[in-house]
């Protein structure tokens, strides 16, 4: 792909194609996930190791969602690229798709991010950054940082689910007459790394690994049914901890939980050295989602599941969790920008999804490089941008303040009505965590049905997280439960819109404010750019004075973030 220039080819890109043959496959001809995991990650670690310039090892994956099973005689193509480089870890962005030699038809089979940790000669190594070029590099760059936040918080979403509610079970008895006891299920096998499954420093590959764990849950899921299972999800993972030549690897797996058309496979890996070692390390752990599909490709109903006693129990519950923070996960972030509806429901379990998309929302339009300055008055600049039926605004003007100060100032929607005359208040109605906060906003202006409007705004904000990134304040609309519609207000929405704060040296800061409308403003704008211009320029002026009068007073508050 030519993008962003003549011939222009990121660096760090690094493409495979392999034609599928028969000792690729499973029984049905297909080719199998472990085989296909082996050259994702292969792929993967070669794109990091053009950038790292020395070897790397497979830290984590993020989910993978298989969309399409691959026959025999086709050709899967592969190409990877490192979106971001943090200290010592890289995420890479993994693209496959398979093409159909005989009608040359391409179709995507599954995108996915892993993150590979540098193994240099020095302990601490720092890899150099990326200068991001297109618009897709940027973006992807600029969103790296959030997934990464992102997989921090996975452990911690799961915990918050399961203490804070009970889930409901999804399955009554009357729908199957079947169950089976999860022990009838568990595999357990080993393996022995030799060289072939290692890179030449000694380490186990990732992906060798990741098809070891796919074959032992393929068994047990087959236990549970008696049918052929097909793949379909692999739940974010990470890597514990290292695994070399010469070590047994002992894999267990046992069906967790079935769903009325899913289940989920949990596998485990221990390494040892000798048959004599007591202690095993753990590698890692990974979940893994199966179906079985009838003749038509139709999923067809699962037995139940019996949990042992204990562990298995509490097993049996966290797939549950997962399920839904699955969903939640695929919903959220998966689904283009456009199909979200505007006020997504706000809960615990879903906090750190709305958190991202909020914040990923705004970065997306920042990155976007076909902004046209429609007017400038006194150095306030307006921008527009044009996308499918959306138009977005952008604002921007310099002034003389700490970046710090302005991403304080800015971020707390209660000041807001001191500058931005559409606003009459705000108020904090839950501090999520020190980053978040949801506000219930009335604003000045009046709705068609003569009322004042009113909001619920998720507000999402974000240091920067390497140099030259600027501090994000994102907004946008969800639902609480405590603050439904009232009759006294017309509610309104807010799809996405936010401030970016970059410090250009040490006395200048840009701020920029972003804006994107929804659908059935554009008529109403292009026939109104003047007015329009015109009342920003007063509100950005008047943001100005805000910030100049106040930044002296912020310092305590900026002592606490």
């Amino acid at each position: 792909a030519m993008e962003g220039g003549q011939g222009y080819r990121n660096p760090t890109e690094v493409q495979m194609s392999q034609l599928v043959l028969p000792c690729h496959t499973n029984h049905r001809g297909e080719l199998s996930i472990g085989q296909l995991l082996k050259w994702i990650d292969t792929t993967a670690c070669l794109s990091a190791e053009r950038h790292a310039g020395c070897p790397c090892v497979t830290a984590s994956v993020d989910d993978i969602y298989f969309e399409h099973t691959i026959s025999v005689g086709q050709v899967v193509n592969i190409k990877a690229k490192v979106n971001r480089a943090f200290n010592s870890s890289m995420e890479v962005g993994i693209q496959v798709c398979y093409e159909d030699l005989s009608s040359g038809k391409q179709w995507n089979v599954c995108k996915a991010y892993a993150t590979f940790v540098a193994q240099g000669k020095l302990s601490e190594m720092k890899l150099k950054p990326l200068a991001p070029q297109t618009e897709e590099e940027k973006m992807e760059h600029s969103i790296a940082a959030e997934r990464r936040r992102m997989r921090l918080a996975h452990t911690d979403t799961l915990k918050d689910l399961l203490t804070s509610s009970p889930l409901q079970t999804e399955r009554e008895n009357g729908e199957c007459n079947t169950v089976v006891p999860a022990g009838k299920t568990r595999v357990e096998s080993v393996e022995l790394v030799l060289p072939p499954h290692a890179n030449h420093q000694g380490n186990t590959f990732g992906g060798q690994i990741m098809a070891w764990m796919e074959i032992v849950a393929t068994i047990a899921a087959s236990r549970l049914c008696h049918a052929h299972p097909t793949l379909k999800t692999i739940e974010m993972f990470h890597f514990r901890g290292p695994s070399q030549v010469g070590d047994r690897l002992l894999l267990k797996s046992i069906v967790n939980n079935a769903f009325k058309n899913s289940m989920e496979v949990g596998v485990c890996v221990e390494a040892y050295r000798q048959e004599m070692e007591v202690s095993r390390r753990h590698i890692n752990s990974a979940f893994m989602t199966f179906v079985v599909l009838d003749q038509e490709g139709q999923p067809i109903t699962l037995p139940m599941v019996k949990p042992e006693a204990g562990d298995g129990e509490r097993r049996h519950r966290e797939a549950s969790a997962r399920k839904k923070i699955r969903l939640d996960r695929k919903y959220i972030i998966s689904c283009e920008q456009t199909k979200v509806p505007l006020s997504v429901p706000w809960d615990q379990s879903n906090k750190v999804y709305l958190s991202y998309n909020n914040v990923s929302a705004l970065k997306t339009l920042v990155a976007k490089t076909n902004w046209v300055l429609a007017t400038e008055i006194e150095k306030v600049r307006m921008y527009t941008l044009e996308e499918d039926k959306y138009l977005s605004f952008r604002i921007e003007m310099t002034l003389c303040i700490d970046a710090k100060q302005a991403f304080f100032l800015l971020s707390d929607l209660r000041q807001r009505h001191e500058w931005d005359s559409h606003y009459a208040s705000a108020k904090l109605v839950q501090q999520v965590d020190a980053d978040d906060m949801i506000y219930h906003v009335l604003s000045q202006t009046v709705s068609q049905e003569k009322k004042p409007q009113d909001f619920v705004i998720l507000a999402s904000r974000r240091k920067p997280c390497d140099e030259g990134d600027p501090y994000v304040v994102a907004f946008r609309s969800v639902s609480l439960p405590t603050h439904p519609p009232n009759p006294q207000y017309t509610r309104g929405e807010t799809m996405c819109s936010g401030f970016c704060i970059w410090q250009e040296t040490a006395e200048i800061t840009k701020v920029s404010y972003y804006n994107q409308a929804a659908p059935g403003y554009l008529a109403y704008v292009t026939t109104n750019i003047a007015g329009l211009s015109s009342d920003f320029y007063v509100t950005f002026k008047a943001c100005e004075r805000f910030l100049q009068k106040n930044k002296d007073d912020v310092t305590v508050g900026l002592q606490n973030l």
